[in-house]
């Protein structure tokens, strides 16, 4: 009886420990999760993603509501928005990578720096092509390095002409309401004139310091910073050289204030101040100046030089090698530029979608202010996309080429000088690609 006893007892031990082991194989199995990982006690472990970002506008908000979609969605994931100004962004970017501690991703404009630290896309999505065909051809080589996809784009950009329309009208003057009315330069430059003795304006205008938004004077002028074949300079022709003496003009002249490309002052706060007539600048502004109440402003369409021109552009997304996840980013990058998702984040933000089915948004400001936006793109010079989409030899030469600039601006240099100088500079960055 006593046998039979003991015998019962240790089948139910042996019933009890074999549950349990099931129960624990079981739990383990469920708690991997989307990424993977367990923790020290055998639970999920989230995967934190380091998110480099910087705003123009309010699109830090939009952003961060969209996270907090994804992190609903995807329990096992964490992005952690690590803001900092544009300024800033390439050298704290260099910074963490150099340290071992790159982030998982960042919002980025400068692809070609940061191609070969860049994870390639390719094995996370489906079809590289059907996933490339998504978005406005002429971007394609801001992402596409090497026959990598080492980014993704997050919007697109164009230069153009917002004006103070308070002090036009002050001053009596009108500014072009189609495209096939508007000014020649010398027209321009004599308006800005006129609302500076008329409407009070203390500057014509002012021009973002860099070298994309100046190209754009370039390209009007019928320039280019490369052949067609980017297989030289071409920076250092006749039309590259007029435009930089015409840059300089415009300073001698009183209209662009020397305080911003020789002082460093922002354009933006003055603009804002309202003493300016126009600023030279991106789209992402309209966002930027919906605050201002202190006067009324608007988009106009830039002048023409032989040619009209924009300078297209965009921002993207890239996920960076031995952040640890990889295969995380890869999947927020695909969601963040999805139909949905990427039109919701443009059109909130006010932005531009670089997507082809998400060209015209439904936005709650400016709609016929990216109308203009849109038209200075259509009328935009091949060229213009052909040289700032090579990246690997723009991100090279754009500090040298905006430092060139600023020595002409402060008379220690010709403009055929500067223009040689970073003529031979191109030229050596093509030689070593």
């Amino acid at each position: 009886m006593k046998r039979r006893t003991n015998l019962k007892l240790s089948l139910s031990l042996v019933l009890i420990m074999t549950l349990i082991m099931l129960t624990a194989c079981g739990n383990a199995g469920t708690n991997t999760g989307n990424t993977g990982k367990t923790d020290s006690s055998g639970g999920a472990e989230k995967a934190t993603l380091d998110f480099l970002w910087f705003s123009d506008g309010n699109e830090g908000e939009v952003i961060k509501g969209i996270i907090k979609d994804y992190e609903q969605s995807n329990a096992n994931v964490k992005i952690n928005l690590i803001e900092v100004g544009f300024k800033d962004l390439q050298t704290k970017l260099k910074t963490m990578i150099s340290g071992g501690k790159p982030p998982a991703l960042s919002r980025i404009t400068d692809t070609g720096s940061f191609a070969n630290q860049a994870v390639d896309l390719t094995p996370y999505v489906d079809s590289a092509e059907q996933f490339e065909g998504q978005f406005i051809d002429s971007l394609k080589p801001y992402y596409v390095i090497n026959d990598k996809l080492v980014a993704a784009p997050m919007d697109v950009t164009a230069n153009g002409l917002i004006y103070n329309k308070t002090l036009f009208d002050k001053a009596g003057v009108k500014v072009p309401t189609s495209p096939d009315d508007v000014w020649t330069w010398d027209e321009y430059t004599a308006a800005l004139k006129e609302v500076m003795a008329k409407g009070g304006a203390r500057y014509g205008m002012v021009w973002d310091v860099t070298p994309h938004r100046w190209s754009t004077l370039l390209y009007q002028n019928g320039g280019s910073i490369l052949t067609e074949d980017g297989k030289a300079a071409a920076i250092n022709s006749e039309a590259g050289i007029r435009t930089m003496d015409m840059f300089k003009q415009l300073h001698k002249d009183g209209i662009m204030p020397e305080s911003v490309w020789l002082g460093g002052e922002n354009p933006n706060n003055l603009f804002r101040s309202g003493t300016v007539a126009a600023h030279w600048a991106g789209n992402w502004m309209i966002s930027n100046y919906k605050d201002i109440t202190d006067f009324e402003w608007g988009v106009t369409y830039m002048p023409k030089g032989t040619q009209r021109s924009s300078v297209p552009g965009g921002k993207f997304l890239m996920a960076f090698k031995d952040s640890g996840n990889e295969k995380e980013a890869a999947e927020f990058i695909k969601y963040l530029t999805s139909k949905e998702v990427n039109s919701k984040y443009n059109q909130e933000s006010l932005f531009m979608s670089p997507r082809q089915d998400s060209a015209v948004l439904d936005y709650s400001f400016g709609k016929e202010m990216y109308q203009v936006f849109s038209d200075e793109l259509k009328n935009t010079s091949p060229l213009a996309a052909n040289d700032w989409s090579r990246q690997t030899i723009i991100s090279k030469i754009s500090t040298d080429l905006k430092n060139n600039i600023i020595e002409v601006l402060s008379d220690k240099a010709t403009s055929k000088e500067a223009m040689d100088k970073t003529a031979k500079l191109i030229n050596e960055a093509i030689a070593n690609q």
